[in-house]
């Protein structure tokens, strides 16, 4: 693949932050607040046709992050790298340790990188393996780091519940303390705009766990959405083999089926309860709360409305 080198309205003499997935949730909402402060931003998507047009910021080529050369012609002159994990498949690990060591081929100074909360090699929660991994890789480069392990989304919460008004899973009565996508951003932003703005490393080789101000049972969950809807909404306790038994119909790989359950199963188990300060900290703001998230975003659960 022979990409030509992003060009536009960068500032060559300001620390340049290349973002990935700045066409999606997490990685859009950085990329708008860093445009708004004033950085010069490298915007990275897998579609180039998402990807919003901002001021100071510029587009690269298309780089998938399995494709070392490609992401070496995207990242070329950046000084940091705000790193959003790729979509999940089996060969997640791989592509992202192609994104870092491309990064470090190219003498990226830092790397920012959304991980997830309790990632280990024998997290509950198949997906937080693959974070872990990655964070193994990045510790080992030469290169400056800094971890942001989010708990789960809270827009999750009324994703997970059915059209007919059942929240269903195998989380039994563990609690999670899900974050909104918009402290993520905020608290992502300030972590940038620590080095960009100020060359302050404070920020430098540490891991912030980033979660909503309380941790709840999905049962509890179900009756906040009660309330928002005006109608009746349950959560249903599963086993792992109604679990797996419930989810077959939708034709996934094992793989895929394997971590919608076991995210549940790290509910059960206490994985998802941490309730941490880390977004207050960084932003300066309250995190906010499953209620207030669903006051401001009634998308969320539009499917839950009872309609004619």
């Amino acid at each position: 693949m022979n990409n030509p080198p992003p060009t536009g309205p960068e500032n060559p003499g300001a620390p340049i932050v290349a973002v990935t997935g700045a066409g999606g949730a997490v990685g859009g909402r950085v990329a708008r607040r860093l445009a708004r402060a004033g950085v010069p931003v490298r915007l990275l998507g897998r579609d180039p046709s998402r990807l919003p047009e901002l001021p100071g910021a510029v587009a690269a080529p298309p780089a998938p992050y399995g494709d070392g050369e490609a992401m070496r012609r995207a990242l070329a002159g950046a000084h940091t790298l705000f790193l959003v994990s790729a979509h999940e498949s089996p060969d997640r690990v791989r592509e992202h340790t192609t994104a870092v060591d491309a990064a470090v081929a190219v003498g990226v100074e830092r790397i920012v990188y959304i991980s997830f909360l309790g990632a280990a090699p024998d997290a509950t929660f198949t997906f937080a393996r693959d974070h872990w991994h990655t964070e193994a890789r990045i510790r080992a480069a030469d290169v400056r780091y800094t971890f942001l392990r989010d708990s789960l989304y809270l827009a999750g919460i009324p994703a997970m519940t059915g059209a007919d008004g059942v929240l269903r899973g195998p989380a039994g009565d563990g609690r999670v303390a899900a974050v909104a996508h918009d402290d993520i951003a905020d608290a992502a932003v300030a972590v940038l705009l620590a080095d960009t703005e100020s060359a302050d490393t404070r920020h430098d080789g540490l891991t912030y766990d980033l979660t909503g101000p309380e941790a709840f049972t999905l049962a509890e969950a179900a009756e906040e959405l009660g309330r928002v809807t005006g109608r009746t909404v349950t959560y249903v306790p599963e086993t792992r083999e109604e679990a797996y038994a419930s989810r077959a119909q939708y034709g996934a790989e094992d793989w895929e089926v394997a971590g919608w359950v076991t995210s549940y199963e790290a509910i059960a188990t206490g994985e998802m309860a941490t309730v941490s300060d880390a977004v207050p900290d960084l932003t300066g703001h309250p995190a906010t709360g499953l209620a207030a998230f669903l006051r401001e975003h009634p998308d969320s659960y539009r499917h839950l409305l009872k309609t004619g």
